[in-house]
């Protein structure tokens, strides 16, 4: 037995670019929650438009709130501590995907909830599948196929956009100016928290200005909490409360926009490394990441919610901050689990005003369209690429907001064309494939801190086999 007394604690690490620092609790606290703010609406968007779609009581309405937050958290632990092989043990931040709106909400108003979360709990075998060889279907996926899809997405969903901010269709006052002034109130305060403010103003800024909607719209009888008081003050989210139903159409459709997520994630887990670290991701740390982000999209399909992505604005906070410690991001994800069991406060959340929710989504979604782009112009248009972009999205938007051209054809399958970004998907992949003057991809070139990442991890669980 070793002497107690003469033995040294464990030093602690205070590097900000090292994964495995831990920051003072003064300072990981802060940062952990600032995490928090920064995704919360992005995260229970989805949960609210689904609600919204489905017609779905107070009480369903909160459920999938606080799937949405009990999901974001779990996956959020996943990929900062990690089980074996699974998870980056990387400060990646995950949440309910706003990709997978765009065909969520056409199926669940067609064919209803369950179909989607059993597209989803497939999905989730699709993504793992996929990321024990991403490196393999890479090529596929180049910018201006990832970019075109990107923006097919976005395009479809700013019409959904309008609608909330306009008090959600079927709702009295739809169209109001009532309606339309709160959210323009709050699409402004967006812009200029975003564009004038510092900190964690700027980082919340979608936030903060749904929170100031929020206030504004009770005095104007936009606001409902009737049914609030009637939850439970603690109660744990309950798995396949929704139901699940297997069919081909929703398998189809969340399981394409599941592989284009993921693929986009390669990047963005480099994103935080270079960011944080200055370095690319190792191998390990991309195929932990993707594979982590598979396999918390069962949660999804167990307990209502979409599948987790990792989330852009929190590889913002990453580099702003040059905080690359996983443990402030794990503190982040312990507070949104705690937050999932808190009935009363997702009925509180589940209760924001249409018009609300659309002007801080509109420029979300239009961020979407706007990271589209960019991925487009990342390696320039030339005619080839232009080709596919034009025939894609022209395919897939035309179809998309002409179903009934179509009706005869597609039959039960009319939902798979419904979003376009099946169509424009398969367009651009066969397109890029056939068209000659396709580009070589450049050589993997593994990174220069691929070894000593390596080692020091091979340390650290020699260390754990021996203590």
């Amino acid at each position: 037995m070793r002497d107690m007394a003469t033995t040294k604690p464990a030093k602690v690490r205070r590097d900000p670019s090292d994964p495995d620092a831990m920051p003072p609790w003064g300072v990981a606290v802060p940062l952990g929650l600032q995490h928090v703010l920064a995704m919360f609406t992005s995260n229970l968007t989805p949960a609210i438009l689904l609600a919204g779609v489905i017609g779905a009581t107070t009480g369903e309405a909160v459920l999938l709130v606080q799937a949405a937050l009990l999901c974001a958290g779990l996956a959020t632990l996943l990929q900062t501590i990690g089980i074996g092989p699974v998870g980056s043990r990387l400060p990646l931040m995950m949440g309910s995907g706003f990709a997978f709106i765009a065909v969520a909400v056409p199926l669940a108003a067609e064919r209803g909830l369950p179909a989607v979360l059993g597209g989803v709990l497939v999905t989730a075998l699709v993504q793992v599948a996929i990321g024990l060889g991403i490196h393999k279907i890479a090529f596929l996926f180049p910018p201006v196929v990832t970019g075109t899809i990107i923006l097919v997405i976005g395009l479809g969903l700013l019409p959904s956009g309008i609608n909330l901010a306009a008090g959600g269709v079927g709702r009295e006052g739809f169209g109001s100016w009532t309606n339309f002034g709160v959210a323009g109130l709050v699409l402004v305060l967006t812009v200029v928290l975003n564009q004038f403010a510092r900190g964690l103003a700027k980082a919340a800024s979608v936030l903060i200005a749904v929170v100031v909607g929020y206030v504004v719209a009770i005095p104007l009888g936009l606001l409902d909490l009737s049914g609030a008081a009637d939850r439970p003050v603690v109660a744990f989210p309950s798995p396949f409360e929704f139901g699940v139903s297997f069919e081909v159409v929703a398998i189809a459709s969340m399981a394409i926009v599941g592989v284009v997520n993921m693929v986009d994630s390669v990047g963005t887990v480099h994103a935080v490394t270079e960011g944080g670290a200055g370095r690319p991701a190792t191998r390990r740390e991309l195929r932990g990441g993707i594979l982590a982000e598979g396999g918390s999209a069962v949660l999804g399909g167990v307990f209502g919610a979409l599948p987790t992505t990792m989330f852009s604005q929190n590889i913002g906070l990453v580099a702003l901050t040059k905080q690359m410690s996983r443990h402030v991001v794990t503190i982040g994800a312990v507070v949104l689990v705690a937050l999932s069991l808190l009935p009363q406060l997702a009925a509180v959340l589940a209760a924001v005003p249409p018009a609300v929710l659309g002007g801080g989504v509109l420029v979300l979604f239009g961020m979407v369209c706007a990271i589209g782009i960019e991925l487009l112009s990342k390696n320039g248009l030339d005619t080839r690429s232009l080709l596919i972009v034009a025939l894609s999205i022209a395919l897939g938007r035309g179809i998309a907001s002409a179903p009934d051209a179509i009706a005869g054809i597609a039959g039960e399958w009319g939902a798979l064309f419904s979003s376009g970004i099946v169509v424009s998907a398969l367009v651009a992949i066969v397109l890029n494939l056939v068209l000659p003057g396709r580009p070589v991809p450049a050589p993997e070139i593994p990174s220069p801190a691929e070894p000593f990442v390596e080692a020091a991890v091979e340390t650290r669980e020699e260390q754990r086999r021996t203590e």
